[in-house]
């Protein structure tokens, strides 16, 4: 295993550095200690040809200025909270409102907005690298004192390995993602909309149309949502079902995995011959097929943004689940541990 570390510039008087792990088969990842950010994943083609297979930017200046979650890890909680707020054990929390009245992704200054502390270890065919950051109490409008840690492990089976781990003082909440952006055809080249995506997953969640879940599950029989055996990603933006329209012609959904042993999401591109499996211990993936996105920026490489050019597979809990008294708990208690596991794997 190859690291190395250089700087990436500074915030508030404090460096940001960028660091890079690279396996023998020279796949690799660069990550900030900014955000937990991955900037980079270096996938060889079916020709062998190595290319960055995800959205990001080439300077710290565009991931303050400009990103919409690229690469970084979101929280405390991921996703939409309803009106910034919820209640627990009577109290009510009011949290920073960041999305048209509601709270996203963890609020104004989230985790992806933070510098956490960085240590990398290199173990043989293993290198890892591990990021630790102490939420205070009242941060962003939550409760407790939360210790966090993220760790990013990388491989020679091509393997990336996401996982996190919290704990608090007092009764909190806790959900947190990564929020890559994928697009396996290598350095942008196409949108993804004729990668073909594969889920273990019979319901997906119905959003209102602030993109908030309603507390229905939705079958995914007969619909755009039906990936259970592989859809390409462009039907949904053909799709005319209220709730593809909703999310601006696509997919930004979370869906039910069933939750058995081994690959629950399956991501390819026959273009470039690459394939990526998921397995999670995750119940539930959001995807999101960045159906608007643009701005006056350019993305590492020089590519210019446009509606579909990635895909996010967030795995996670079910979002606002603290206002839906259906939805499996997302509650953490003193002295429980939090633990989330994803692994992506290229082939």
């Amino acid at each position: 295993m190859e690291v190395t570390k250089k700087s990436f510039g500074e915030l508030d008087g404090k460096p940001v550095h960028a660091i890079a792990i690279t396996n023998h088969n020279g796949m690799g990842f660069t990550c900030l200690d900014y955000g937990c950010i991955i900037t980079e994943i270096l996938v060889p083609d079916s020709k062998g040809q190595i290319e960055n297979v995800v959205l990001g930017f080439d300077n710290l200046e565009d991931y303050l200025r400009h990103s919409p979650y690229f690469g970084a890890v979101v929280g405390r909680v991921a996703g939409r909270i309803k009106d910034g707020r919820f209640s627990l054990d009577g109290k009510e929390y009011i949290l920073a409102k960041n999305n048209d009245g509601n709270h996203l992704h963890g609020g104004l200054k989230g985790l992806d907005k933070v510098i956490w502390d960085a240590k990398v270890h290199a173990e043989g065919p293993v290198a890892r690298v591990e990021f630790s950051y102490e939420s205070p109490d009242g941060e962003e409008g939550y409760p407790g004192n939360v210790s966090l840690r993220t760790v990013y492990t990388l491989t020679d089976d091509n393997e990336l390995i996401v996982e996190f781990f919290g704990a608090t003082d007092k009764k909190t909440i806790l959900n947190l993602t990564n929020h890559t952006y994928f697009n396996l055809s290598g350095d942008a080249k196409s949108t993804i909309l004729n990668h073909t995506l594969k889920l273990d997953s019979e319901r997906f969640l119905e959003l209102d149309e602030n993109l908030i879940p309603t507390g229905s599950l939705l079958d995914v029989e007969g619909t755009a949502f039906d990936f259970r055996e592989g859809r390409k990603l462009s039907d949904g933006p053909a799709s005319s079902d209220e709730q593809n329209l909703l999310a601006g012609k696509g997919y930004d959904h979370p869906f039910v995995l069933n939750q058995k042993n081994g690959t629950a999401i399956e991501l390819r591109c026959n273009e470039s011959g690459r394939k990526m499996e998921v397995e999670t211990n995750q119940p539930a993936v959001v995807v999101y097929t960045t159906n608007q996105l643009e701005g006056g920026f350019l993305l590492s490489g020089k590519v210019k943004p446009e509606p579909y050019l990635a895909v996010c597979l967030e795995t996670q809990k079910y979002p606002d689940a603290i206002n839906q008294p259906n939805f499996p708990s997302i509650v953490l208690d003193e002295g429980e541990k939090y633990y989330s596991y994803t692994k992506f794997k290229f082939r």
